[in-house]
């Protein structure tokens, strides 16, 4: 046998195992989407029953202002902005906005001060930046116990925004209402599209407007955790009080997703949570917290290299498998994104082997062996999960975007893959070193504030 055909033989055997290994894996993980799916539609048939808008929500029976928490490290280009527009979306609202910063970053603290108004408190950290996020926060924290002691007043709720964050008008008293039955309330992310970055930048609407649209939904119908997206989302001083009591300060510094950690912290403390999806109005979008995710290859890579660090691989160490069969499930999908990249790249490789060996097979004259019964079966089985898979994208993209970006979302789902398999294997090279002692710090990426704000 020479050695054209030794190595056709190679790429054979590596083809089928790397098929039957990627056909399995997108069989588990495809049935565990579509019961997902499932229960959303179950749940968005209940929907009727439910307020449907911000109008319909009862006024605020207790008094007291929200304090408002932005932590900015290297923010000069868009925090100005930011606390502009915050300015007029608030208005009159009862509410203090804390910019938490670093004596080492004198432009964003300019910025902070240039924007800043009565309603604005500069805090800058004992410690040069960066630390870690929940560190920023916690600094923000302490100031606001400092402010109550002296103006006599107690806040009701934390509301976390980042620097880059396009604030609704109408949010405030929602979470005025709404955190007085609920400890977390947790508003959609809805990201905007550059029409520069319609496929890395737009990548990220697609996954947002299905995990905010329909996983998040689902985990409150089963009773899971809800992780906090760190944005767009209030917290009732209450239940900060209590981590604070338990830990010192509310947040770890220690975590590299101190948001995600939160949600499931205060189930398991037995705090309530609520994810809400409430028009402003009658026949108006939803009330949800907008902004420009990264436009970059290497941007987006790293933004989500450090989301599954934090979650899949540090979150398991930290937090372990706790609760009942609803938040194992839910955990173990937060968890599952290292393993779904490698069964995307086992599945790729398959497809790359089979197109050589498909051209080989055109030069040569030699004919490649079947794939086999199984594996044809899970091919048969998986294409009609994914057919599944995109309707559901078209469907939730079209929803929150409009049916052209509904179209541009089935593509969009290879850019997400490509992304998804270089983040997995920098969170694993990063996990590592953080294994053996490497130190943590708040690894941000740039960020852009829209020119023209979208309508509410």
């Amino acid at each position: 046998m020479d050695i054209l055909a030794l190595f056709l033989l190679a790429c054979e055997k590596a083809m089928h195992e790397a098929a039957l290994f990627a056909g399995v894996g997108f069989l588990l993980l495809g049935a565990g989407d579509l019961m997902v799916d499932f229960i959303w539609i179950v749940t968005h048939m209940n929907r009727s029953r439910t307020v449907s808008s911000a109008p319909g929500l009862p006024p605020p029976c207790r008094p007291g202002p929200l304090a408002v928490f932005t932590p900015a490290w290297d923010e000069a280009a868009v925090i100005g902005a930011m606390i502009a527009h915050a300015r007029i979306a608030f208005g009159e609202a009862d509410y203090v906005h804390y910019v938490g910063c670093y004596p080492n970053d004198r432009a964003t603290i300019d910025a902070v001060r240039a924007a800043a108004g009565d309603r604005v408190r500069v805090v800058v950290g004992p410690r040069p930046g960066p630390t870690s996020k929940a560190d920023c926060l916690n600094q923000m924290w302490e100031r606001m116990i400092d402010d109550e002691a002296v103006w006599l007043v107690r806040f009701k709720a934390v509301v976390l925004h980042d620097a880059e964050d396009v604030v609704h008008s109408a949010e405030l008293p929602l979470f005025a209402s709404l955190v007085e039955r609920f400890d977390l309330v947790q508003l959609p992310v809805l990201p905007l599209i550059d029409p520069s970055s319609r496929f890395v930048g737009g990548h990220y609407a697609d996954e947002f407007c299905e995990a905010h649209g329909k996983e998040l939904v689902v985990r409150a119908a089963i009773g899971a955790s809800l992780p906090c997206a760190g944005v767009g989302c209030a917290i009732s001083r209450e239940a900060l009080d209590a981590l604070a009591d338990a830990k010192g300060p509310p947040l770890d510094p220690g975590s590299l997703t101190e948001d995600y950690e939160l949600g499931l912290r205060l189930k398991a403390a037995g705090r309530s949570a609520a994810f809400v999806r409430l028009a402003s109005g009658p026949g108006r979008p939803v009330i949800a917290t907008r902004g420009y995710f990264p436009a970059t290859l290497d941007a987006a890579v790293a933004q989500k290299a450090r989301w599954m660090t934090g979650i899949a691989l540090s979150g398991w160490d930290r937090l372990g498998w706790r609760g009942g069969l609803a938040e194992r499930w839910m955990r173990m999908r937060d968890r599952q994104s290292i393993l779904a990249a490698l069964i995307l790249a086992a599945a790729y490789a398959a497809l790359a082997l089979w197109a050589l060996l498909q051209g080989a097979e055109w030069l040569t004259g030699r004919e490649m062996q079947a794939l086999g019964p199984v594996v044809s079966l899970l091919i048969a089985v998986n294409s009609a999960l994914l057919l599944w898979r995109m309707a559901m994208r078209f469907g939730f993209a079209a929803r929150a975007y409009g049916w052209r970006e509904g179209l541009r979302a089935l593509p969009r789902t290879v850019t997400g893959n490509i992304i998804a398999m270089m983040a997995a294997r920098r969170a694993l090279v990063r996990y590592l070193r953080l294994r053996r002692g490497a130190a943590w710090s708040w690894d941000k990426t740039a960020h852009d504030f829209p020119r023209h704000l979208p309508a509410e």
